[in-house]
């Protein structure tokens, strides 16, 4: 993907490959003098025992200009929390492991419910938000990156390509999101990309008419990656989605508080791949099933919240227009396949695109249906407002745990 295209909606870096890693890293290493670099690593604790995150481990310890890195543990006993402590001590940055199951954390986020602020929904969006919380508490760091803890083809220059465009300090960017492309192996990647969110945007043109909220999400090569960083300042008014939706509602939160121009891309990598996950048809609350509802409630709540209005009709046609253009997209796909030498399940893929397209629909549905349902985890500021020393006691909670389980 070495190319210098512009879309001229949102700032694209690509990686033309004239620039030694190492002269990127020592520029970092400058920035990080002055404006403190910190990593968010969401994790569960079943990654542990998977081959990639012990590959990402050894490629961030050659990382100089990390300040911190920040591991949220979500689905662990006390025992597995203990044995996460002693797995991350590899990392030779200051780190801290927070277990988003023991009794603090647990009491912590009761203490949220009476204030009308919880409860909160377990999963990836709460993970981050605890782990942003923590860093906001922390208050030293003048940039934070996010990155999952399950890319097979991990690189530390993932991170410093992510990282530089909002620690530079002469850049006005506050959000860098990073692309690459999806080849996995022999085959295509990016299922829910390719089949739902694109033709989906294009279709919501077609029926909804031009918005920019629209033209921005498009702008995005791969708007669902879960690589991303940004100016810490930007942090206590960002609104993390509890669902399914977090990468589209991060970009989204991005576009209401800082608009097109703080916001950029990065080409982070040549090939990708990470754990897959099924599309689960008979199951709707996992895998891609459940993910291809909470991203289409995710973007028509921000349309709705724009002045779009909708009902059955609309999303009666927009179930319509959404099938026809991902099938005609999908010969395209398969063509570059071809093209490419790739393997692709046309079968597989056409039956996704009739999942998601019955998911448009019922996903319109729960938002006619409620209309007032607000999947957002309350910001850090309206929590500070709320209980002025819950961070504090966050930060306490987090170090006491660390304390009883050093290894």
């Amino acid at each position: 993907m070495a190319d210098f295209h512009q879309n001229g909606n949102i700032a694209q870096f690509h990686n033309l490959r004239t620039r030694p890693l190492d002269e990127l890293e020592y520029r970092l290493e400058t920035f990080a003098q002055t404006r403190k670099i910190s990593l968010i690593l969401p994790s569960l604790y079943s990654e542990l025992e998977s081959p990639a995150l012990p590959n990402i481990l050894s490629e961030l310890a050659k990382v100089k200009y990390l300040h911190r890195v920040i591991i949220g543990l979500d689905a662990a006993t006390e025992e597995q929390f203990r044995h996460a402590r002693r797995f991350f001590a590899a990392l030779p940055q200051n780190h801290v492991v927070i277990w988003n199951d023991g009794p603090r954390m647990r009491a912590l986020m009761e203490r949220l419910d009476p204030l009308g602020l919880g409860p909160i929904e377990a999963g990836k969006g709460r993970n981050v938000w605890t782990c942003i919380g923590y860093l906001i508490a922390c208050a030293d760091s003048a940039v934070m990156a996010i990155h999952d803890c399950d890319i097979v083809t991990y690189s530390h220059e993932m991170l410093s390509r992510l990282v530089y465009p909002v620690a530079h300090p002469a850049f006005p960017y506050h959000l860098s999101k990073g692309f690459y492309p999806r080849v996995a192996g022999n085959r295509l990647g990016g299922r829910v990309t390719r089949n739902l969110v694109s033709p989906l945007l294009i279709a919501l043109k077609k029926v909804v008419g031009d918005r920019d909220y629209i033209d921005y999400l498009r702008a995005f090569r791969y708007p669902l990656s879960g690589e991303f960083a940004m100016r810490t300042a930007t942090l206590p008014d960002l609104r993390m989605p509890s669902d399914w939706g977090l990468e589209i509602g991060v970009l989204s939160e991005a576009w209401r508080n800082l608009g097109p121009r703080a916001v950029c891309q990065v080409e982070i990598a040549d090939t990708y791949d990470h754990k897959h996950q099924d599309l689960s048809p008979e199951d709707a609350e996992s895998g891609l099933n459940r993910m291809s509802l909470d991203i289409c409630k995710a973007i028509f709540r921000k349309l709705a919240a724009d002045g779009t209005v909708f009902s059955p009709n609309v999303f009666r046609t927009l179930k319509a227009t959404y099938y026809r253009r991902a099938l005609d997209m999908l010969d395209v796909y398969s063509h570059d396949a071809q093209m490419n030498g790739l393997s692709f399940d046309r079968h597989a893929e056409e039956r996704s695109i009739a999942l998601f397209a019955e998911n448009i629909m019922q996903a319109g549905q729960v938002f006619l249906d409620k209309p007032q349902e607000l999947p957002f985890i309350p910001n850090w500021n309206l929590v500070n407002a709320a209980d002025p020393a819950f961070l504090t006691d966050f930060r306490t909670a987090v170090a006491a745990d660390m304390a009883e389980t050093a290894p």
